[in-house]
């Protein structure tokens, strides 16, 4: 056998042995021969650098340092889940999936694994990146680290397809956590405080050889990818297993809601015999036809319900109530509480949402509180010991003026906030802005955080986001935490940023009500700044799923004199305020005022490709079928109903051809 027939044969029995031990749990070789075949293959790795594969098995213990990890868009959306916590809630999600799809619907249960999200790139077998949840839509590239965890494959086994990525939880089993405090401990060091934040942690260590030393794991539950044969999300679960990936075998099929929260109820008693963490259970409409028919809101999958096990609840003192001002001048009341653990972290403060929240369960300073974690993220407040409650207490007189500059608070009639009206004096509205700005959905400005902003307007270098672009290193460099080398990065940044798409700045922009999506249709719409710039509310509002309170925000902002001078100084400074030539090429308006109901299975192109070429001509996808609809354009296995509802409704139904022909 020549030198690089040994070294292949080596990888192949170490990657079997691996994948034994590993995700199957089941070694077929002692540790000490495992190591002694590792050892024998790096050094003929080291005498035959010819032969190097960025996916050995000798690469698992790490080395590389990464000093920035380089952020990439998801080729695919990472979305979040709703949650449930009822019986009730469940059945109203079903009843509302019912209405949108045909046919019996069957479920995925799968445990909810607390973890830190990751996308896994898989070509020609071997793995390409790994990338970090992030806010969804992009997150950072840790490929290096993740490649140290051994029950994540870095070459696949059986008939897998040649481009596709696979989403799981990286998480830290219990066994690992106590022994690396136990570790810790011994060296009189802080011990971790929970597996979840620990796993997320370590995802961002610079030295992947300090990663390896941990013992994570990777457990996947979902593929994506065009065309790859597959029909439901349990066969998902089983093509994953049998090409080599971890995938716990918890999860059953559920053929109702009834057998759904059998599920549910087992698992609420039974995780604790589990050896990882979960804080509830996912529940998926099983058939990926259906799951695409019924599509996503824009936060979340219409065909998936997190049902999270009841929140962990402790009791401790509420020592004192502050105030923040957010960007737009809310005022949010803090509780500041006594510490305590709760759900495996240490909680000191909780939100207490306005003054209704605070008047209608008679929070007071001093009071014995009961506090959970909502969802098991955000603390929050639930009601009041009274038992514990010192006499003489009086109720809680919430503030009239801003505690950051002095002024009269306003409360909107039908609003539950207070607002500090003073727009452009107030400190923290002034660097709020200024942070929404150049956060990573909007402008996205490396070397920028929300700390050197506060930093740059307690120092007066700038008042507001157009200042920005007129900042110069030596202004920088004399700041507080600050270098040449960081004062450069931060000046590139924000040049950087004169090249970020034009729905996104007008997202950055701050104008209230205006989220992503409606910037991205208001820009789609108007193509530039100037155009939103000049139209009535009546224009506005004329726009699909544009309402009343969105067009009075945007004829508000714009008939600021302030906001209209900003505008032009982001004009004058380069930043994209319309729609680029190539995107222009790619947008007409041949489908204008058309709505498209999309159903079934595509040959051409896929669905999600089908939906942006309709709205970059102009035209709208709606979920359902109605009197309103246009079109809908049908596939293989178009729903019976949906075909039936068309008809009776007199909708032209239309093929793949029939559509591309229409935009070409």
């Amino acid at each position: 056998m020549n030198p690089q027939q040994k070294i292949n044969a080596l990888r192949d029995e170490l990657r079997e042995h691996n994948y034994n031990y590993y995700v199957l749990d089941n070694p077929t070789i002692s540790d000490y021969d495992f190591d002694m075949k590792l050892k024998e293959l790096q050094a003929l790795e080291e005498t035959h650098p010819e032969f190097h594969d960025p996916n050995s098995p000798t690469l698992r213990v790490g080395g590389e340092v990464t000093k920035n990890f380089e952020t990439i868009p998801h080729t695919y959306r990472m979305y979040s889940l709703d949650n449930s916590y009822s019986k009730e809630d469940l059945e109203d999600w079903e009843k509302r999936i019912k209405k949108l799809v045909d046919g019996e619907i069957e479920y995925t249960c799968e445990l909810k694994y607390d973890g830190a999200s990751m996308s896994l790139t898989y070509e020609d077998g071997k793995l390409l990146r790994a990338v970090t949840r992030g806010d969804g839509f992009q997150g950072d590239n840790v490929t290096t680290n993740v490649k140290t965890i051994n029950s994540v494959p870095l070459q696949l086994k059986g008939n897998y397809p040649p481009l596709f990525e696979i989403r799981g939880e990286i998480i830290l089993p219990f066994d690992g956590f106590n022994k690396m405090n136990e570790e810790r401990i011994a060296a009189g060091e802080e011990p971790y405080r929970n597996p979840r934040n620990t796993a997320s942690g370590s995802l961002k260590l610079q030295d992947s050889s300090e990663v390896a030393k941990r013992p994570l794991e990777c457990l996947l539950y979902s593929i994506k990818g065009e065309r790859l044969g597959i029909t439901t999300q349990f066969e998902n679960l089983e093509k994953a297993r049998e090409w080599g990936f971890k995938v716990p075998a918890e999860a059953r099929l559920a053929k109702s809601i009834d057998e759904v929260l059998e599920y549910v109820n087992y698992w609420d008693v039974h995780r604790h015999d589990l050896p990882y963490e979960t804080d509830g259970v996912v529940i998926k409409v099983n058939n990926l036809q259906q799951q695409e028919e019924l599509g996503h809101t824009s936060k979340a999958p219409r065909w998936a319900m997190a049902y999270k096990f009841k929140a962990e609840q402790v009791s401790t003192v509420l020592k004192e109530i502050t105030y923040q001002v957010g960007r737009t001048g809310a005022i949010t009341p803090v509780a500041n509480l006594e510490p305590v653990e709760l759900a495996g972290t240490i909680v000191k403060r909780a939100s207490l949402h306005n003054a209704d929240q605070i008047a209608k369960l008679d929070i007071r300073e001093g009071d014995t509180v009961y506090v959970e974690k909502g969802g098991e993220i955000i603390p929050k407040i639930m009601g009041v010991d009274l038992s514990k409650r010192k006499v003489g207490s009086s109720p809680t007189q919430y503030i009239t003026q801003c505690p950051e500059c002095a002024t009269d608070l306003i409360r909107k009639e039908g609003e539950a906030q207070h607002y500090c009206p003073n727009v452009e004096g107030c400190p923290p509205q002034i660097a709020g802005r200024i942070q929404h700005y150049i956060s990573r959905k909007a402008m996205d400005i490396e070397g920028l955080g929300g700390e050197t902003v506060v930093l740059l307007v307690e120092n007066k270098l700038i008042e507001n986001y157009a200042d920005l672009y007129e900042l110069t290193q030596e202004q920088i460099i004399p700041l507080e935490r600050m270098a040449e080398k960081s004062a450069e990065n931060l000046v590139l940044g924000i040049e950087a940023s004169k090249k970020i798409p034009f729905e996104r700045v007008l997202f950055a922009l701050g104008i209230r009500y205006v989220g992503e999506t409606v910037a991205k249709k208001l820009a789609r719409h108007y193509k530039s700044i100037d155009a939103l710039m000049a139209a009535s509310e009546e224009d506005l509002v004329a726009i699909d799923e544009i309402g009343d309170r969105i067009a009075e925000s945007v004829i508000s902002f714009f008939s600021s004199e302030e906001n209209v001078t900003l505008v032009n100084r982001l004009k004058e400074h380069g930043v994209q305020l319309e729609i680029s030539e190539e995107e222009r090429a790619n947008q007409t308006d041949t489908l204008q005022g058309k709505t498209f109901v999309v159903s079934g299975v595509f040959e051409k192109v896929s669905r999600n490709e089908l939906k942006k070429l309709i709205e970059n001509n102009g035209g709208k996808v709606s979920g359902s079928i109605s009197g309103k609809t246009s079109f809908v354009v049908a596939g293989d296995n178009m729903g019976p109903s949906k075909r039936t509802k068309a008809e009776s409704l007199g909708v032209p139904i239309i093929s793949e051809d029939d559509f591309l022909a229409m935009i070409s």
